[in-house]
């Protein structure tokens, strides 16, 4: 049953079959043709994957982000983020990389974060010399930090799926995407110094400080996600209502450039985005199921056991799998089919859960650059115009980057476990 399960599953992906709609029906396969089961209980365990009051975080950090992004938000932050580090070398490289890093902050996607990027600096820095290609490249790989810094829809996702603690995972999701952000603009400042490029401008205290005041509603939103969830005022679930009412806020009364005409597109893109969401965890729990029940965990952490005592090498194995794996599944997906297969060997090797995860969410955040099917690739190239080929190409200093970068925080678990330890 398992092969015919495995089977179905990867062939019907390989025809272009969507990844929810192929595991439904890899799922409803065994269920009706080797156990004899009624297919009503694909949708009741559909239902049962979704129900949980955590996953109501989903839906209202979408409205959040797309409040924000409407109300004028995105172009504040970028301004700030050229203000912080515009003067130096490759300045507006390194621009998009703290850009993302902020806007992930607010987005909890990396598709999202991502898209605003591209929309708001790839013709800006088309202006000041670098080329269409590069610049896709570095928006591209900006975008991969959205589902690692907290907010995180992803780690959302495989909080509730691990029963691990939704605020301690933001928290320790933090640093994680520091560093990567930090490793990509190393990158943007040396392709600009072997390519000739001079500091777009000089560093100016008033202008920073300007820009500081402009954004500094935007840049709250984390701090009172963060700060209310561990401050005991509210549940990761009501801090996500929270923002999105304080995103309404801010782009109706404060920035003034959210209207109440704007309510109805952007409501209806965030129920598109949660429904696609919802649908592939309900879908990918039935398949999880289907992999408990047949002992499937079991099997692998007992082979897994039989190669390796030693957590680093599990760990480094992981990330190759789930580094080929981010770039053909979507990264809330493949945390609900995963986690309970290898969540248990972890544990049995003394990784702690909270480690875990974040370095699972790392790895499916690099595999959206990761060719030949990265989703970010294909959003940055879609939005700009860039043939996909010459977006990989332009990536690849940023993916080698995010790759050590990856191998740092697998060697070194402490970055990822400090600060939910200090704050607890």
């Amino acid at each position: 049953m398992e092969y015919v399960l495995l089977f179905v599953f990867l062939g019907l992906t390989a025809l272009g079959v969507p990844v929810a709609f192929a595991l439904c029906l890899a799922a409803a396969t065994v269920l009706h043709f080797f156990m004899n089961m009624p297919l009503v209980m694909v949708s009741q365990m559909m239902y049962s994957g979704i129900d949980s009051f955590s996953f109501m975080a989903v839906p209202f950090f979408m409205l959040a982000g797309s409040f924000m992004s409407a109300g004028g938000v995105t172009g504040r932050l970028v301004n700030f983020s050229q203000a912080l580090v515009g003067s130096f070398t490759g300045g507006l490289a390194q621009a998009v990389a703290v850009s993302g890093m902020f806007f992930a902050a607010i987005s909890g996607s990396s598709a999202a974060t991502t898209a605003a990027l591209g929309s708001t600096m790839v013709n800006e820095m088309e202006k000041k010399g670098y080329t269409r290609e590069w610049a896709t490249g570095i928006v591209a790989a900006g975008g991969t930090v959205g589902i690692v810094i907290p907010p995180s829809i992803t780690l959302v996702v495989y909080g509730v799926i691990a029963d691990t603690s939704i605020g301690d995972l933001f928290v320790g999701g933090f640093l994680p995407g520091l560093l990567m952000g930090l490793s990509m603009m190393l990158v943007s400042w040396y392709l600009a110094k072997k390519r000739g490029l001079k500091p777009e401008g000089t560093f100016s205290t008033s202008a920073l400080w300007t820009s500081f005041k402009d954004s500094f509603f935007a840049l709250m939103t984390p701090v009172i996600i963060i700060g209310g969830i561990y401050g005991g005022i509210f549940t990761p679930t009501e801090a996500a209502a929270v923002a999105a009412v304080y995103g309404i806020l801010v782009g109706l009364f404060i920035y003034k450039e959210l209207k109440f005409k704007d309510f109805p597109k952007i409501i209806f893109q965030a129920v598109i985005g949660t429904t696609i969401i919802m649908f592939l965890v309900g879908a990918a729990n039935v398949f999880g199921w289907l992999l408990t029940n047949l002992q499937i965990p079991h099997h692998v952490g007992t082979f897994v056991a039989s190669l390796t005592s030693s957590p680093v090498l599990f760990l480094l194995a992981m990330n190759v799998l789930l580094l080929f794996i981010g770039t053909m599944v979507n990264a809330s997906a493949a945390v609900v089919i995963l986690t309970p297969i290898f969540l248990p060997v972890a544990k049995s090797l003394g990784i702690d859960p909270l480690f875990f995860g974040v370095l699972m969410v790392c790895n499916l955040a690099i595999g959206c650059i990761t060719p030949p099917v990265g989703l970010d690739l294909f959003v940055a190239s879609a939005i700009t115009k860039v043939p996909l080929e010459k977006v990989m190409k332009a990536a690849v200093p940023y993916l080698l980057a995010l790759l050590a970068t990856l191998l740092i925080l697998t060697l070194f678990p402490i970055i990822t476990t400090i600060l939910p330890s200090l704050l607890r």
